[in-house]
């Protein structure tokens, strides 16, 4: 686990340097550790090591290192594609779910968070390359979707998150969601959060105005 502790002190380096570089304060930047495939004690060490923000994609593995971390004061997010059966898990359990990118999805997330919680943290996926295999909603249906998110009272509209088409330059694609943020904002729908940037480009996001960055491998190494 020493490797893992190294690797973390590691990109939270690379972080404070990105943000430094691009005149930002290095708390302006959320890590959030992409921690499928990785067990329960592999995201142990990485929050003894100070890693706060773990980032997981199936609800039912997500599930079990939830309960085997119980009281251990880690923040969950939901990252992966989100399925109508599933709401009620990642509804419950979870503090921030970064892949809403349709109105039914936001009704059950929030028809179903408990009123004792507080209101969940929710991004908008957007599918920038339109590409047919991904899930997120079209550049075009955001701002309805968002008007429509903010009605919601146990739902808190964060922000917007984008995984760019595979093989693309990534800098034109985080340029663009920045851009789409800063459109919202002009419409009367502001937002602090761009989700967006993983392992190979965290760099570029933070360079176009990431606030959280997805880091799974260079933390954990390849999973298993």
């Amino acid at each position: 686990m020493t490797e893992i502790t190294e690797h973390l002190r590691e990109i939270v380096e690379r972080v404070t340097r990105a943000s430094t570089s691009s005149g930002r304060s290095v708390d302006s930047v959320t890590i959030v550790a992409v921690t499928k495939g990785q067990p329960a004690s592999a995201i142990a060490a990485a929050h003894r090591a100070g890693l706060e923000h773990c980032g997981e994609s199936y609800v039912q593995e997500a599930l079990e290192k939830i309960d085997a971390l119980a009281g251990s004061g880690v923040i969950w997010h939901f990252v992966g594609k989100l399925q109508g059966n599933k709401t009620r898990q990642v509804a419950e359990r979870f503090d921030w779910v970064h892949t809403v990118d349709r109105i039914r999805i936001a009704e059950r997330l929030n028809e179903q968070r408990p009123p004792f919680a507080a209101p969940l943290n929710v991004l908008i996926q957007v599918n920038q390359g339109s590409e047919l295999q991904k899930g997120g909603a079209a550049e075009s249906d955001v701002a309805a979707l968002a008007r429509a998110i903010q009605s919601l009272p146990r739902l808190a509209l964060r922000g917007l998150m984008t995984i760019p088409p595979q093989g693309a330059n990534p800098k034109r694609w985080f340029a663009e969601l920045a851009e789409l943020r800063r459109k919202l904002a002009a419409e009367g729908i502001p937002l602090d959060t761009l989700s967006m940037g993983m392992s190979a480009d965290f760099e570029d996001a933070i360079a176009a105005g990431a606030t959280m960055v997805r880091i799974g491998t260079a933390i954990f190494g390849a999973r298993a």
